[in-house]
């Protein structure tokens, strides 16, 4: 775990503590687009077909998925994913009147900023 991760990780705690639901789903939502660029392809080679379930890994540790290993730049790059999309949508629903809908994604934005 690089050190931003674990700032925002520490960030989600601090916020869940405050009972702050903007932030929390913010940092939550970021820390799953990591969670999810640290997760490889699964290899078809991988999976066995033998035992009672087809498919099915058997042994010691054979529910271990390797993981990459990101670091901080990959993450910024993450985060700046995450804002942008935000700001790209808080544009659409500004344009078909939902402004504070749109407001609020922007100040989702704005926080992500912090990590950048």
């Amino acid at each position: 775990m690089t050190g931003l991760q674990a700032r925002l990780r520490a960030d989600l705690l601090a916020a869940r503590k405050a009972r702050d639901t903007t932030a929390t789903a913010v940092l939550r939502s970021t820390l799953a687009a990591i969670a999810n660029a640290e997760a490889l392809p699964v290899a078809e080679t991988a999976l066995s077909v033998d035992g009672p379930i087809a498919g099915a890994t058997v042994g010691v540790g054979a529910t271990e998925a390797a993981r990459r290993d990101l670091s901080d730049e990959d993450i910024r790059g993450i985060i700046t994913g995450e804002q942008s999309e935000r700001l790209s949508a808080a544009t659409d629903l500004e344009s078909h009147g939902a402004g504070e809908k749109a407001e609020q994604l922007r100040a989702e934005a704005e926080l992500l900023a912090v990590y950048l």
